[in-house]
């Protein structure tokens, strides 16, 4: 992989991670590298945000993946950053944490060891989470009188429901990665020997599926997340509709048919 290179003035000298594309693959990483702990820096949130709206409109990338180095995702952020942030700044936190759900493409967290925190927050707006029998997860704001302030009990509370929620987050408890898949927050638990090729098979797989397809049903999914199930039903047929006159449904509809695989466009 090669530096990925970006002009927007935030995004010059990134704050402890750094971007790689792999243009065979379509991929580009976002890496964590403020070793050991990979602490999450304010500037840090403020330019992954802008880091993955660059990547969603940048048609050479098909899957984004978020890794990071060593033996821990993210022990969480940098504390201290939080007293000097102005009230304002605060307010923006879940925002810029969101970033990976608002990107339209397919986002994979790849995680080993410490995954705490707000890298944990980051990691639950990623589309797939998977996960060395090393990691630990964990929201420890109780331990310092605060809570998750960037959309982390929000969304387990949709992933696990609120007796877990309650127990994982009122506690400050440390879950495992077996019982994170167990629980269903973890997409996929596996040996840390096998972490890299796992999520390299799955970064495969993704870039197979119509681009087109794939925007369209994680903003489908990501919409009946919030609504009811009567409403996630008419925003999915609003979107099987739109799809139909696709020219990617057109080459998947003709590639059945001829025994072939498909060569999607994202048209």
């Amino acid at each position: 992989m090669t530096a990925y290179s970006f002009a927007a003035d935030l995004l010059k000298e990134l704050d402890g991670f750094r971007v790689e594309f792999d243009e065979a693959h379509e991929r580009a990483d976002i890496v964590l590298h403020r070793p050991p702990m990979n602490i999450v820096s304010m500037r840090q949130r403020d330019q992954v945000r802008a880091v993955f709206e660059t990547l969603d409109a940048d048609d050479r990338v098909r899957v984004i993946v978020l890794r990071a180095e060593g033996a821990n995702f993210s022990s969480g952020g940098n504390i201290a950053g939080f007293m000097e942030a102005s009230p304002e700044h605060v307010s923006e936190l879940a925002r810029n944490i969101a970033a990976p759900e608002r990107c339209r493409k397919p986002v994979i967290a790849q995680v080993r060891g410490y995954c705490f925190g707000v890298g944990f927050e980051l990691s639950l707006a990623c589309d797939f989470r998977i996960a060395s029998e090393t990691a630990q997860f964990a929201l420890p704001e109780m331990r310092i009188g605060m809570i998750p302030g960037s959309g982390g009990s929000a969304r387990l509370l949709h992933m696990i429901g609120i007796a877990r929620t309650k127990d994982m987050v009122m506690r400050a408890k440390r879950i495992p990665g077996r019982k994170a898949a167990e629980w269903g927050f973890v997409t996929e638990c596996v040996a840390d020997a096998e972490l890299e090729a796992t999520v390299d098979a799955l970064a495969e797989e993704l870039r197979g599926f119509s681009p087109l397809a794939q925007r369209t049903i994680k903003g489908v999914l990501n919409s009946g997340n919030n609504v009811s199930v009567n409403g996630a039903i008419e925003i999915e047929g609003q979107a099987y509709g739109r799809l139909r006159g696709s020219e990617d449904f057109k080459e998947g509809v003709a590639s059945f048919h001829e025994k072939r695989k498909p060569v999607f466009t994202g048209k």
